[in-house]
């Protein structure tokens, strides 16, 4: 008779979720929690980081609606792949990667940064009216 372990720990995906204010407050607090988690896992990626920086702003700035939060979701696979997803309220206003219109602009660059830094990224319809935007990394040779 076979018996059935459990998955080593290391093994095992790691899950981390939080739902946080639409808010420049919520906004930061979602990378400082996704800093902390990261660093709990033993992942040392700055990239990961600026792309929860970026998810969390837009979803603050731009997914928000009146007394509807978005939440930050982190998935550490086995295989050391990462996914970060950000949902917000707005459904209405999906993602679209733009030219600033002049170099000196102070914004419009955020879907930029989060195509350059991840392997994959996009997104995809929430509950309620909402959507996910999604960020996908994977482990590259001297990050583990």
């Amino acid at each position: 008779m076979s018996r059935k372990f459990p998955l080593p720990i290391a093994a095992a995906p790691a899950h981390f979720a939080v739902q946080l204010s639409a808010t420049r407050r919520g906004a930061r607090l979602a990378r400082l929690l996704a800093e902390r988690q990261l660093d709990d896992w033993g992942v040392d990626w700055a990239d990961a980081v600026r792309i929860v920086a970026e998810l969390a702003a837009n979803a603050a700035l731009h997914g928000r609606v009146r007394g509807r939060d978005f939440r930050l979701a982190m998935r550490l696979h086995a295989d050391g792949d990462l996914r970060i997803e950000v949902t917000d309220a707005r459904g209405d206003r999906l993602p679209r990667i733009v030219d600033p219109v002049a170099a000196d602009a102070e914004s419009g660059r955020g879907l930029l940064l989060v195509a350059a830094l991840a392997d994959r990224w996009g997104f995809t319809e929430a509950p309620a009216h909402g959507k996910t935007v999604w960020a996908e990394l994977a482990p590259r040779r001297g990050d583990r």
